[in-house]
């Protein structure tokens, strides 16, 4: 062999060696498209290209849980037909754990994988599909390569015939309806509505914002719904003060009975009765829900617990914080609407105390301290049962009144130059900003103690990671305010919750501690008869003005077989709150009012 001919050799083995290389060195590449044919059998179809990937086989997953939703909901129970071929091969599969499939293929040659989803459950957590529309999260219908949560994507929606809209946060990519994504993170993050819904726009804080309007039959007067969507959206940032915003979606699905909201990265889902906008306490509870999902965009989508992401979508994820998380966005929320201008300082504390009613007479109060509330969230809030109010506390409703007395004692430490608002800006420069993660429980706190120019570890001790009651008065005496119990009722109560519906008188809850526990009645029991004479109406009207300690008998009727129960009635202890204001309050106590619910 020639000398030449020797060099052109070893130069066609480096080119081959040199594009095997490159091949192997090739960033892998990830593509989905999503139809829906026949959209009134529920059914999304998925495909997804992948290349690139280096190895024998690739392990595809589906998540168990939706961010924001904290519970295990097993969404790969609704995939199915899943098959894989590389051109018109088809390629082995096997189902190595629930949400797992591992797709065995030649390394860096491209390859499909294909399959359905059943979506048929409308709620701001799943997915749905019907002859009227589709919507989309993330979660519950891609895919990802498991060990390449990282990698960006393209995803290419074809909606069903006569569809024309799609409305989704993901940013475009070229082409009519494809879009891009950083990670499987954001494409995780950007609900998607698809179908015919009406698009809405304005911009608040220099930024972009459109509304996907889904739903038959909605009234609303769509200038004012702007207008007033606007406000709520500027007081949100000026919480912060920091913009981290190009793009906002707001996906609102006007249905019969809403079931609240899902906050995104770059957007947010309401599930809305259609008839809310019609009355005043349903708008003033539809703007509640805009800002209480709107200002996430701070407070869990970037400043947020260190639990709260990177996400393992495989399991749960836990954290003592939701009441800081959840319970603290709707305090700012609801500060939010009234610093707005649509509730006033006085009607707040109206709805304050109502949220101190719910509390405090829940027994469960004194169960379940917020931390461990936050921590129990993934086998207890989303599975209520008959004896959840004597067990727990909702981190929503207690964490709401934690951030209200914590507030006020920031303010007070600070004469009126602090709040919590405060708070939330130097964890957001703090950990978002400067070192891109979540924050601990311990830092929290010392956020809280940086601002405030002392630490309340007592505080948290007894009233967050304990169950003493809150120091309402204290805090509330710093502006001037006192808080006022009476009792709901004078004299004594059954103690539990009886439903008379379709002329049968049924117990479905009793309270801790009251009559009712404690002379054995039970849930479930159908109750016949009282002192003797058959029950014709409502149980605790027939027992009002009934002397504390008198004795009930009652004949009920328990997994089919009659008995009799006989028991004293206790007094009730379901009390009434109400805040008010002192008479003549010092300037000190109306500079914190005034911090605290500026009138602007």
């Amino acid at each position: 062999m020639t000398h030449s001919r020797t060099r052109l050799l070893v130069a066609a083995v480096l080119v081959l060696l040199l594009s095997q290389f490159s091949a192997a060195l090739a960033a892998p590449v990830l593509r989905y498209t999503l139809a829906m044919p026949a959209p009134q059998t529920h059914y999304f179809e998925v495909e997804t290209s992948l290349s690139g990937f280096s190895k024998q086989y690739t392990d595809l997953k589906m998540p168990v849980w939706a961010p924001g939703s904290y519970l295990v909901r097993e969404f790969s129970r609704h995939v199915e037909g899943f098959t894989a071929q590389a051109g018109s091969e088809a390629l082995r599969v096997e189902k190595t754990a629930k949400n797992t499939w591992r797709v065995y293929h030649p390394k860096n040659k491209d390859f499909t994988v294909r399959y359905r989803v059943y979506a048929y459950e409308l709620s701001v957590r799943t997915s749905f599909l019907d002859a009227a529309h589709g919507y989309v999260n993330g979660t519950s219908v891609f895919m990802y390569p498991a060990e390449n949560q990282a990698l960006p994507s393209t995803l290419e929606v074809k909606p069903a015939p006569g569809w024309t809209q799609v409305s989704t946060s993901l940013k475009p990519a070229g082409g009519q309806f494809t879009f891009r994504s950083s990670s499987y993170d954001e494409l995780a993050d950007s609900p998607i509505e698809i179908g015919t819904h009406k698009v809405l726009s304005f911009e608040a804080a220099g930024t972009p914002h459109t509304i996907a309007m889904f739903g038959q039959g909605v009234k609303y007067d769509e200038a004012k719904l702007l207008t007033d969507i606007k406000k709520v959206c500027e007081e949100a940032h000026r919480v912060v003060g920091k913009n981290p915003l190009d793009r906002y979606l707001f996906i609102i699905h006007n249905i019969d009975r809403g079931t609240g909201g899902l906050e995104h990265l770059f957007s947010t889902t309401l599930s809305v009765s259609r008839n809310a906008y019609s009355t005043e306490g349903g708008y003033k509870g539809f703007l509640g829900l805009v800002a209480h999902e709107y200002f996430h965009l701070w407070n869990v989508k970037r400043i947020r617990p260190v639990a709260l992401g990177p996400f393992n979508y495989d399991q749960e994820n836990y954290t003592r914080m939701l009441w800081v998380s959840e319970g603290g966005t709707e305090y700012f929320s609801n500060l939010i609407v009234q610093r707005a201008g649509f509730v006033t300082p006085d009607g707040y504390l109206a709805d304050l105390s109502n949220g101190i009613g719910r509390v405090e007479n829940t027994p469960g109060n004194k169960q379940q301290s917020a931390a461990e509330s936050s921590y129990d969230a993934w086998i207890k809030y989303y599975r209520p049962n008959e004896n959840s109010a004597n067990t727990g506390i909702s981190y929503y409703d207690k964490g709401e009144l934690i951030g209200a007395v914590l507030d006020l004692m920031v303010i007070n430490e600070t004469k009126g130059q602090k709040s919590l608002d405060d708070v939330m800006r130097y964890l957001y420069d703090e950990y978002y900003t400067k070192k891109q993660r979540g924050f601990t429980d311990e830092e929290y706190q010392a956020a809280v103690a940086k601002v405030a120019g002392r630490r309340f570890d007592e505080f948290f001790r007894r009233h967050v990671y304990g169950t003493e009651t809150l120091p309402y008065e204290t805090a509330f005496g710093y502006a001037g305010l006192t808080l006022k119990a009476t009792p709901v009722a004078e004299g004594a109560a059954l103690g539990a919750t009886v439903s008379s519906a379709g002329g049968r008188n049924v117990v479905t809850s009793t309270a801790r501690g009251g009559s009712a526990w404690q002379g054995g009645l039970n849930v479930n029991d159908e109750i016949l008869a009282l002192d003797g004479a058959r029950l014709t109406g409502d149980l605790n009207q027939a027992l009002a003005g009934r002397a504390t300690g008198s004795e009930v008998q009652l004949l009920v009727s328990r997994d089919g077989q009659v008995q009799e129960l006989r028991f004293p009635l206790l007094a009730g202890t379901a009390q009434r709150y109400r805040i008010e204001r002192v008479a003549s309050p010092t300037a000190a106590q109306q500079a914190v009012l005034a911090k605290w619910l500026p009138v602007r």
